[in-house]
């Protein structure tokens, strides 16, 4: 996506609110709550450190808020110059060690509430193609791409009969997404236009098919192209090569959620490897 490419795109039941209260002493006091209630996060950030993007603190967790609050305020000067203050709550819908999306939705949660363009957020502060930034603002499938650096949505139908055949397996290691950007980056080979090419038509092919046997064998082309472009081994050569079925890596290559899809319940194979968390499509998907 980060050069192009099209793909499928299947928002979650999960999410992350965020409310904003009136506050004082030109701060923001800040509580970051998990999904079980507990709080993951609680600072105060002055609006001094986040006009300078100068925060006094080695937490990286507050550093990161803070550049997205400064790139905010760029965009929206009123934001601080025009207030006294703020106390910002947000909560988690699903574990924030799953990584759904916990600073793409935030991003796009800051962005609505001063009324700023989300794409444009994310670009001058965390980076990324913008595709958790579309799926945020759709309740729909979508095809996303980035079209001369610009973002294209369009909504979609996707109910394919094997939905049942579908789960989502958590690695138990949650990958970075600056991390998993910077490493595309260096790592991704030449010639990338051929292989953009077979990306878009297996995104085409997966996003209309009622075939699961299709759907099973584009998803592997794809984890293959992927494994090649980036030089790392696919999830299953990592992870599961006996696994009898098909599994795409999601979200940061080698972290994350994989998709499996198998005739049979695989959820006790996963088990037995030391994956305890397996969701079925319909736990997960919109």
């Amino acid at each position: 996506m980060l050069d192009g490419a099209k793909a499928l795109a299947l928002p979650t039941k999960f999410g992350q609110d965020l409310v904003v209260s009136p506050g004082a002493n030109n701060e923001i006091k800040w509580k970051s709550f998990d999904q079980d209630g507990s709080i993951w996060f609680e600072d105060t950030f002055t609006f001094d450190e986040i006009r300078k993007k100068s925060p006094n603190t080695s937490n990286s967790i507050k550093s990161t808020l803070i550049e997205i609050l400064n790139a905010a305020y760029a965009l929206n000067l009123e934001f601080i110059d025009s207030s006294e203050g703020f106390e910002v709550e947000t909560r988690l819908t699903f574990p924030k060690f799953w990584g759904l999306g916990t600073s793409s939705t935030l991003i796009n949660n800051i962005a609505q509430w001063l009324q700023i363009d989300a794409y444009t957020l994310l670009w001058d502060s965390f980076g990324g193609s913008g595709y958790d930034i579309a799926c945020a603002q759709h309740s729909s499938p979508i095809i996303y791409s980035l079209d001369d650096n610009l973002p294209k949505v369009r909504e979609i139908k996707f109910n394919p009969p094997f939905t049942n055949n579908i789960w989502f397996v958590y690695l138990n290691r949650k990958q970075s997404s600056k991390a998993a950007i910077s490493s595309y980056y260096a790592n991704r080979s030449e010639h990338l236009n051929e292989k953009l090419q077979s990306i878009n038509r297996i995104t085409s092919i997966i996003s209309e098919t009622d075939n699961p046997g299709v759907f099973a064998r584009e998803i592997e082309n794809h984890e293959s192209i992927i494994s090649d472009i980036i030089e790392m081994e696919t999830a299953k050569e990592t992870f599961f090569p006996d696994f009898k079925g098909s599994i795409k890596s999601l979200g940061g290559w080698g972290g994350d959620f994989i998709l499996a899809m198998s005739r049979e319940d695989p959820t006790a194979y996963f088990h037995s490897k030391g994956f305890k968390t397996v969701v079925p499509y319909q736990d997960m998907i919109l």
